[in-house]
């Protein structure tokens, strides 16, 4: 049964700082709610105050800014998955979001809620590291910007302070002659194991290569030794380098025996997600060269 909360609606950063700074413990921030009323339903957690971020001008939306993408954090998933700007110019992105859980989940859930109640079996986190991307986090008085890797903390836990909140996620664009991809394997509805990949070609070289882990771990991560091991190196050369960066990876990410699956297995889906992630982005680079 839900127990009952008083519902907050700031309309400014600074108001929600203010209220979250002054409820404490017992406040958390409301941007959709289909993680937290769940857990709240289910007698996980309670909050007796929510403050509710949907109601502050200007924290949805998406824009290009000097091709970034800058995404308000109360923007939700089926925004992200039909955005022309972001099918055209981040089509990655767009077809990760198209995934998420469900479509009533896309409908209400916002990315930076998902960020923020930091799941470990979640999609967003992953990719967007193969990105660089940044998040803005403001409060009343200041405010800073950090990589996106650096806000997850553990499961169910960021870097947040407790006045603080996530207003935008800024994400980079790609190197030309590049591409990402991400791919995932659950059985249900969250993912058991997600595959994020970025690769730079330069005259049939791999100049860049980039690595991302989801849902294996405490929290999704770049995987920058792996990365090492496909970089410089002609594409067939990179292709016969994946069982070891495979193996490098799904160490690095920590994995965890839970109910999506062993830790075995999990690495070793890593590796298959891996070698399909990096063939997808390699003929997406090919495909744009050709267009």
């Amino acid at each position: 049964m839900l127990r009952s909360f008083e519902l907050c609606e700031p309309t400014s950063v600074a108001e929600a700082s203010v209220l979250l700074a002054r409820h404490g413990d017992t406040a958390r921030i409301y941007a959709g709610g289909t993680e937290l009323i769940l857990a709240m339903k289910e007698g996980l957690i309670h909050y007796d105050h929510l403050v509710n971020v949907k109601t502050i001008p200007g924290l949805a939306g998406v824009r290009l800014d000097g091709g970034a993408l800058r995404i308000g954090a109360a923007t939700p998933h089926r925004v992200l998955e039909r955005d022309p700007i972001v099918r055209e110019r981040f089509p990655a992105v767009a077809r990760m979001e198209t995934d998420v859980a469900n479509v009533r989940v896309r409908e209400v859930g916002t990315l930076g809620g998902n960020l923020c109640f930091a799941e470990p079996h979640a999609d967003p986190g992953a990719l967007l590291q193969v990105f660089d991307a940044t998040v803005r986090i403001e409060k009343k008085g200041g405010g800073r910007t950090i990589p996106l890797a650096e806000l997850f903390v553990g499961p169910f836990e960021t870097c947040l302070e407790g006045d603080e909140l996530v207003t935008e996620i800024v994400v980079p664009p790609l190197p030309g002659h590049s591409a990402a991809a991400y791919l995932k394997f659950g059985f249900l509805e969250r993912p058991s194991v997600g595959v994020g990949v970025a690769v730079t070609l330069d005259d049939g070289r791999v100049a860049d290569a980039r690595i991302a882990v989801g849902s294996v771990g405490p929290v999704p991560r770049r995987m920058r030794e792996a990365e090492a091991r496909l970089k410089d190196k002609a594409i067939a050369e990179s292709v016969a380098a994946l069982p070891e960066a495979a193996r490098i990876a799904a160490r690095a990410a920590e994995a965890i025996t839970d109910l999506h699956g062993s830790a075995e297995y999990k690495e070793h889906l890593v590796g298959v997600l891996l070698r399909r992630a990096w063939e997808q982005a390699l003929a997406a680079v090919d495909g744009r060269a050709g267009r």
